[in-house]
């Protein structure tokens, strides 16, 4: 996981991150990521610096950030870069290959598989994932990251969902996703006035 996020991106897609614990264990196949590049991004929680919330940002690789947000949702990232330097991935949709059941009870069994993990806040429900998890390994148990030999050779690229101000414009592509993969979100810009963002 070290180098930048948006070098890391297209490994990701089409990984396989799968969580396991006393109920079982569930799969997501990822189709969807966003790149958050700490300092350098203002759409990032580490834009301002280094505080409490955010501190597995800054590192080490291959660990998840996971973060409360809008009072009612988890979302879960892939920390990238070196320690010290905060960037990470959030895990935006993917496809639940395993542990469908589980996940649909953990998501109060939405009207389609497809939305079971369609959404940060949702692929976050399905595979169990809340502060507990924040600074795991997802390299090690209870996880298990899986990633392609090659990346995708068909990546699509654009701005980022639902990010406030610049960083959610054309000026920011950073978000990744497989086209024609109906798991992957719908786009939606995010508010012309500063607001919090929605990834890390």
């Amino acid at each position: 996981m070290g180098g930048s996020a948006l070098d890391v991106a297209p490994w990701l897609l089409g990984g396989y991150l799968t969580h396991a614990d006393d109920a079982g264990e569930v799969t997501v196949r990822i189709s969807e990521v966003e790149a958050y590049l700490g300092p350098d991004d203002p759409g990032s929680h580490a834009f301002r610096g280094k505080t409490a919330r955010n501190a597995t940002m800054f590192g080490p690789p291959g660990h998840l950030y996971v973060y409360f947000t809008y009072g009612m949702h988890y979302c879960a990232n892939i920390v990238c870069g070196t320690d010290g330097w905060a960037t990470g991935l959030l895990l935006r949709a993917g496809e639940i290959v395993e542990g469908v059941d589980l996940a649909r009870e953990r998501r109060s069994r939405p009207a389609t598989d497809l939305d079971l993990a369609r959404g940060p806040a949702r692929l976050a429900q399905a595979l169990g994932l809340d502060r507990r998890f924040d600074g795991a390994d997802a390299l090690a148990h209870p996880f298990r990251l899986v990633l392609p030999e090659t990346p995708p050779a068909d990546i699509g690229r654009g701005p980022r969902v639902g990010v406030s101000g610049v960083a959610g414009t054309g000026q920011y592509p950073w978000r990744f996703w497989l086209p024609g993969d109906p798991t992957v979100s719908r786009y939606r810009p995010g508010r012309p006035a500063a607001a919090r963002s929605v990834g890390p």
